[in-house]
């Protein structure tokens, strides 16, 4: 949709085909019994950058949905049920840090000034480069900002330079597990991460994450994109020019100048080009390091809750332990970190009165694929564990719960390896070094979201869209 947005800004007459029934892809919602559950994306950071796409078109986020800042952010679980509520005000965080490690608040002003550089150099230029060779590297401003990004330290390096408190560094480390690699193979440069969570603060738009998605859908409409849904594309159909002529639908041949991917890139690259047309080979997918999948659970409690907040992440096991069992030793996790959302503890639209709206998600390797034992298991584990440590009766109240995995990402979204957040943020995999985004050999087709440049995420795809946009609009205008 963000680069929808761009194009038809630009002039070009855009159509969107939907594999599934709505707009949004993995943002999508879905609605049970008055519960509405925002099926991905749960966290709002960057707030700029949302601001920055709207602003491009004449809008703001106001005109589309409410912005509230959280506060706590989210509160963490240690061991044995202990918790801990981070502050949206960083200073008062310095001040807690500094009661588990004496010189810690001076020091996390330091680790934030550091992250700061880098989230202003990385997300205010780098990430809007398309990455097609290594000169767009290669000027003074940029070398001097790519000095500034750490890239050659690790995060856990990186952050044991500052603290030593276990706890703190569990709370620094929490953004990379979603990353897609261990802290020690994640790029120092993603300290950027704290910054965007610990300064510029975790928000949320009144209604759910997919306000956000309808805000960009209308403006989208507004701009003359036409959008198709239930149109799953099974081919894309190349001349012997080498560029695509057209994209087949299972009932439909829609004739197109251009062709823009945001379905998963393998998928796209293996099985909707014949093979004379794919960029990258069937080993190249397999080797790349992708992001973790997730067991999730969208849940309908006839309860109100105690002892919740909107997010809650319960580190109570071995962090090192988990992430191994993600990405070096791929397995189910024997004692697995867990995310619980409860959305409406702060919007109440969510959710009948009375009720509670729970949203679980468990981290877990790409290409492992559940079943229902394994789905059940886990479940059992982590309503357990929120029982104990929260007081609430999770199972006792439990109206429904939906479970969904790694099938389910596949089935939905064609997701290689069922993976939930795209490709790994490893130094190897870093931009020039990550899948193109215009085909090697189609000269009219291009690619978008989370496994090309910049990355994964819900803001990094709305740049990517951008960038796409605008190599398209140099191209061809």
């Amino acid at each position: 949709m963000s680069a929808a947005c761009f194009l038809a800004k630009a002039g070009f007459s855009v159509s969107v085909l939907e594999k599934n029934d709505q707009p949004g892809g993995r943002a999508r919602v879905f609605e049970r019994d008055g519960f509405r559950f925002d099926m991905g994306p749960s966290w709002y950071w960057m707030p700029d950058v949302f601001e920055r796409f709207f602003q491009q078109f004449g809008q703001s986020v106001a005109d589309h949905y409410q912005l509230v800042r959280l506060d706590p952010s989210y509160r963490v679980y240690f061991e044995g049920g202990e918790y801990f509520d981070v502050p949206a005000d960083w200073v008062q965080l310095g001040a807690a840090f500094e009661k588990w490690e004496p010189g810690a608040a001076s020091k996390l002003e330091k680790f934030l000034a550091e992250a700061e550089v880098k989230y202003r150099e990385g997300i205010g230029n780098l990430v809007f480069k398309p990455s097609k060779s290594i000169l767009e590297f290669t000027t003074l401003s940029t070398l001097k900002g790519l000095l500034q990004m750490d890239l050659l330290s690790n995060f856990k390096r990186h952050a044991g330079k500052f603290f030593r408190h276990p706890r703190i560094l569990k709370i620094l480390e929490f953004p990379v597990l979603f990353l897609g690699a261990t802290p020690e193979k994640t790029p120092a440069l993603y300290s950027l991460m704290n910054y965007a969570d610990l300064k510029l603060g975790t928000w949320y738009p009144m209604h759910g994450m997919n306000q956000i998605v309808q805000g960009m859908y209308r403006l989208a409409g507004s701009l003359g994109v036409e959008f198709s849904f239930n149109q799953e594309v099974t081919s894309i159909e190349v001349g012997k020019s080498g560029r695509a002529e057209a994209v087949q639908t299972r009932d439909q041949t829609h004739r197109a100048d251009i062709v823009i991917a945001n379905a998963d890139y393998a998928h796209t690259d293996q099985k909707l080009l014949a093979p004379e047309w794919r960029s990258y080979s069937s080993q190249y997918w397999e080797s790349r390091v992708m992001a973790p999948s997730s067991l999730l659970y969208y849940c309908g409690l006839d309860t109100k809750t105690k002892n919740l907040k909107h997010h809650n992440l319960f580190f109570d096991e071995d962090f090192a332990d988990h992430a191994r069992e993600i990405y070096d030793a791929p397995g189910w996790p024997a004692k697995p970190l867990f995310y619980l959302s409860a959305p409406s503890v702060t919007d109440p639209s969510v959710a009948p009165e009375g009720k509670e709206n729970l949203f679980f998600l468990i981290p877990t390797a790409p290409g492992l694929y559940e079943n229902e034992e394994i789905s059940q298991r886990y479940f059992d584990y982590i309503a357990e564990k929120t029982e104990r440590y929260t007081g609430n009766a999770i199972v006792e109240n439990l109206l429904f719960r939906i479970p969904y995995g790694p099938r389910n990402f596949v089935a939905d979204y064609h997701a290689h390896k069922g993976n939930a957040y795209g490709l790994a943020n490893t130094l190897l995999q870093t931009a020039i070094l990550k899948p193109a985004l215009r085909s090697r050999k189609v000269k009219n087709l291009y690619f978008t979201g989370q496994l090309t440049v910049p990355g994964p995420g819900v803001p990094p795809s709305l740049i990517s869209g951008e960038v796409a946009a605008k190599e398209i609009i140099q191209a061809f205008s």
